[in-house]
């Protein structure tokens, strides 16, 4: 009702629940026009919740959900091993036990850790007003630098992950650190493929969960080449444009069964879908070429 009310008036708020992304940017916000809505007392946000059984099985994140709740959470990182790893590169302890997974997303930084793996997995929004709720792709929410369609009136009371189908996972983040630093260059890289691995049980619900051997032999199996009724792309990237941007140019390339030789041919694609910036942390021509180099290694290695 705050939202709907400050909506209506002309004044914004912002909805915090950790509070770990404002406080980057607290010394150079202007408090005068700055209001805060905490949200870390409303506890029926902070669920993690399986919907379904078997292969129809899907996770949803509340809106305080934390990065430590899916590290803790053997189920979670098993079903979907790079939100535990993107979790542990995202800060300290203390920020992974305050941070959420919704704070990442609605603070819209292009460097956000946690939003390419979630859109790698084909995540979506739920976003929740007065006037009702509303799914939105996670893909599709974000429309500029720190904007999105979330209207001044909703919060993101949910995120919701679709049933874990991948084979080939992966994640990467180049930084000045390993962790405790914001990233100069990420990626995220999922393929589609159907899993016929061992049956987890959590929570009252059996989940797919792709045995170690099962997630090792589908990373091995090769990652160019005819695409499968299954198969399907998916490449995230952070830092390098706006927004965290998927790379569909790219993306289709390797749908398709393109074969890349030289790093440099991924560059040149990825001229398409990447806009990266000259900043304090990197220039545009690292980020291009070590994105580039990320991911045309890792296909080699897969290949």
């Amino acid at each position: 009702m705050m939202l709907a009310d400050s909506a209506s008036r002309g004044e914004p708020v912002t909805p915090i629940a950790g509070g770990t992304d404002v406080m980057v940017s607290w010394h150079h916000r202007a408090k005068d026009k700055l209001t805060l809505l905490d949200l870390s007392r409303v506890r029926e946000l902070a669920v993690m919740e399986w919907t379904g059984v078997g292969d129809g099985a899907s996770l949803t994140l509340g809106g305080l959900t934390t990065y430590w709740d899916v590290m803790q959470s053997r189920e979670a990182a098993a079903a979907y091993p790079l939100l535990a790893e993107a979790a542990r590169q995202v800060g300290a302890v203390q920020i992974q036990t305050r941070g959420t997974w919704a704070g990442n997303v609605g603070n819209g930084s292009p460097a956000a850790d946690g939003v390419p793996v979630l859109m790698a997995y084909d995540a979506t929004v739920t976003l929740a007003s007065v006037r009702g709720r509303r799914e939105v792709r996670l893909d599709e929410y974000f429309t500029g630098y720190r904007k999105s369609v979330r209207a001044a009136d909703e919060l993101i009371v949910a995120i919701r992950l679709p049933p874990p189908t991948w084979g080939v996972q992966w994640f990467h983040k180049v930084g000045a650190r390993r962790a405790q630093a914001i990233t100069k260059v990420g990626v995220a890289m999922v393929r589609r493929a159907v899993v016929s691995g061992q049956m987890s049980v959590t929570r009252g619900h059996a989940i797919p969960a792709p045995s170690a051997s099962r997630r090792s032999a589908v990373v091995g199996e090769r990652a160019s080449g005819a695409p499968d009724a299954a198969g399907s792309w998916r490449v995230v990237a952070n830092s390098v444009a706006p927004t965290v941007v998927r790379c569909r140019m790219l993306e289709s390339a390797l749908d398709s069964g393109r074969i890349f030789t030289r790093p440099d041919e991924i560059e040149s694609l990825l001229a398409g879908d990447i806009s990266p910036i000259d900043d304090m942390r990197s220039t545009a021509v690292y980020r291009r070429r070590v994105l580039a180099r990320l991911i045309y290694h890792r296909l080699a290695q897969s290949a």
